[in-house]
């Protein structure tokens, strides 16, 4: 069997081409030294393995002797997992979008060999068709463009590289400010969709960044319409078949605008982040299917995406057998064979299953009508027992379902993704005082400090053994909210010390000194043609919008001012790029929030074992407190090495003691903890 140079790599989706005759390489200075010494364009394929339109190209022309001939003979060619390196993914993507004004994956780079694109694309089919050119014919045109014309190319490179300089963010003279929070608001009801949710036309994303925001906003201004925006959403994407109504789990994201069809791949940060936003909501409004969905996203999770050693998978192919939805869809007749008449007809006339199929004549199991009461009053049943058979049908329908062939795993281990599961476990199990959530987020988090450190240096990817890449932003930051998160849900003091450590060194290898913000890559990892600083949000948050998140969080429990400092300079360091359109980082617009109305510090020590004392913090814990830190310890020693301003505080007549400052303003201290609680929560 014919092998390349990927064949020595940990990457699934580098593995996937392993075998291709293309002459692939892995990014490194041999291919680059290649391409130089050869006079070579180089051929820059950038993807991931559970990528279906990585999966058609590969098929069609990596695959094929005739294209992998030209790029054997003509070009030095490089293939990227954008998993492993979201650097090199995030440069390149912002030339393609710049010269195409799209993006996507796979994506599709002709550059020079010092890494200067000329040309960019995402899919192309083998062939020219459906209004896109062949990759034979695009290939034999570069070269003969690259060798006849070499003039031509140097002017594109130069005009790409003017282009980079260009978009360089600079330090405004101007704040973002409450105007800015208003206009997300309305920028936001402006894409709305009333009728199915969701924000914007198909393809629809979830895009939990909007929740975030909405659900804070509500918060604090009291606009029905807020919480309205997020329900509505929720609930039409609990209800369609962008969530797996079988084996639970979301989808990446849904073709159509009401949420029927998806694209089946799972990932694993949708699901942290839509883990995160049902918990938000259900504190919010108590409405107990937030917690059923919550709940369901963690049994999936621990089912099909967690390794035996507590760390978890980043994805699940769309495809099996080499079709998209295979082991997902179901014939009208099958589920007639596995639950029989009875249970069947109740099934089908919820879950809209039709014997000509919602999916290519197939059946895509989703309650998007319901017919709950219609069907339990048809049937002579109440909706309670109704519920309870649908859930029996559903473990049966589950178990047919394992025994197809199960899609492709891609079982590496990344530090950002997994750590964003982390604060989704922990955020869940203190919500619904659920330990056992709580265990499996600390297991992970052990996991990381475990394989993911080298020399106290974070790194990104840990897979079969190998531990590799120096930490992008994003590992930094939501591993700093994790352990705000485990913090919050086990008050135990240690989370905060190891969120400190690891903010400082993220400020030492990221922050820019010059125009403040934080940059992708850290000082001490490779160059490439720019480096790059991300504040608009895609289908989650961006590093910065989470960078000052944990800023304002762990200044407000620490009482460490210079993180505050550094989330002011952000608002200048980007003040221009979202005073144009501020809803392209509602994250980040959830800071200002927080920052532009008083905030409220407590802290209560008192001794671990004090029945009162537990009974606060579980009050505490089940309430949201989006503008409260809380800082606990049995002694004031207890706060040395975390926060020093919290060492003069003393317990009064041995007690549980409650110290409460708002707004730059203390009260006295009380050992009245009820009174507490409702002063707390307002």
């Amino acid at each position: 069997m014919t092998t390349n140079k990927l064949i020595n790599e940990k990457s699934p989706y580098l593995l996937q081409h392993a075998h291709n005759p293309v002459n692939w390489y892995p990014w490194g200075e041999d291919a680059f030294d290649k391409a130089q010494s050869e006079n070579k364009p180089i051929f820059l394929s950038i993807g991931y393995s559970t990528c279906h339109w990585c999966h058609v190209m590969a098929h069609e022309s990596f695959e094929d002797d005739d294209v992998a001939t030209i790029l054997n003979d003509h070009y030095i060619s490089i293939k990227v997992d954008r998993e492993e390196r979201p650097d090199i993914d995030a440069v390149y993507m912002k030339v393609c979008q710049m010269m195409t004004g799209h993006g996507g994956w796979p994506l599709t780079i002709f550059m020079t060999a010092d890494k200067i694109p000329f040309y960019a694309g995402t899919y192309f089919p083998k062939e020219s068709k459906h209004g896109l050119p062949g990759l034979i014919e695009v290939l034999t045109e570069l070269h003969k463009k690259y060798t006849s014309d070499p003039d031509h190319i140097s002017d594109v490179t130069e005009n790409v590289t003017e282009a980079l300089e260009q978009i360089v963010q600079t330090k405004s003279k101007n704040r973002l400010n409450k105007k800015a929070i208003q206009e997300t608001f309305q920028q936001l009801g402006n894409t709305f969709d009333s009728e199915f949710g969701g924000f914007g036309s198909a393809p629809k994303f979830a895009q939990p960044q909007n929740a975030f925001f909405l659900l804070t906003y509500y918060q604090f201004y009291e606009n029905p319409l807020a919480l309205a925006m997020v329900e509505k959403t929720l609930k039409q994407m609990a209800h369609g078949g962008i969530f797996d109504q079988v084996g639970f789990g979301f989808a990446r994201y849904s073709t159509d605008e009401a949420w029927l069809v998806p694209h089946f791949e799972k990932m694993l940060y949708d699901n942290a982040f839509l883990l995160m936003v049902y918990t938000e909501c259900y504190q919010v409004t108590n409405d107990p299917l937030y917690k059923t969905i919550s709940e369901n996203i963690v049994e999936f999770i621990s089912r099909e995406m967690t390794s035996k050693k507590g760390g978890f998978y980043s994805a699940i192919d769309a495809d099996s057998e080499g079709v998209e939805g295979k082991y997902y869809v179901w014939d009208y007749d099958e589920i007639y064979e596995i639950l029989g008449e009875d249970v069947g007809n109740l099934y089908t006339a919820v879950y809209d299953i039709t014997p000509e199929g919602n999916f290519e004549g197939k059946n895509i199991p989703n309650k998007i009508e319901g017919f709950f009461d219609e069907t339990a009053q048809n049937h002579h049943i109440t909706t309670d027992e109704l519920h309870l058979k649908l859930d029996e049908a559903r473990k049966s329908l589950l178990e047919a379902r394992e025994k197809r062939n199960y899609p492709h795993v891609d079982d590496k281990i990344l530090t950002s993704w997994n750590a964003m599961m982390i604060t989704a476990l922990a955020k869940a199990g203190k919500t619904f005082q659920n330990g056992v959530f709580v265990e499996r987020a600390i297991q992970a988090s052990q996991f990381i400090e475990e394989n993911l450190f080298v020399d106290d240096r974070l790194m990104a990817r840990y897979r079969d053994g190998e531990t590799k890449f120096n930490a992008y932003l994003d590992d930094y930051v939501y591993l700093i909210w994790a352990y705000i998160e485990l913090y919050e849900s086990t008050y135990d003091l240690n989370y905060l010390q190891k969120a400190k450590l690891l903010m400082d060194d993220m400020i030492k290898l990221f922050w820019d000194e010059t125009n403040g913000g934080f940059y992708y890559t850290g000082s001490d990892s490779e160059k490439l043609i720019m480096r790059d600083k991300e504040i608009f949000d895609s289908d989650s948050p961006s590093g910065n919008s989470i960078a000052a998140f944990v800023l304002i969080k762990l200044s407000s429990l620490t009482g460490e001012m210079t993180y505050l400092e550094k989330c002011e300079e952000m608002y200048y360091a980007f003040h221009d790029n979202l005073s144009r359109y501020a809803a392209a980082s509602p994250f980040f617009m959830r800071n200002l929030i927080y920052t532009e109305h008083p905030r409220q510090e407590v802290v209560i020590i008192g001794a671990e074992t004090d029945s009162n004392r537990k009974k606060l913090l579980k009050k505490l814990q089940e309430t949201p407190l989006h503008a409260t830190s809380v800082l606990v310890g049995e002694h004031p020693d207890d706060f040395i090495d975390i926060a020093p301003f919290a060492t003069q505080y003393k317990q009064i007549d041995n007690k549980t003691t409650v110290y409460i400052c708002e707004n730059f303003a203390c009260d006295k201290p009380t050992t009245n903890l009820e009174e507490a609680f409702q002063k707390i929560v307002g």
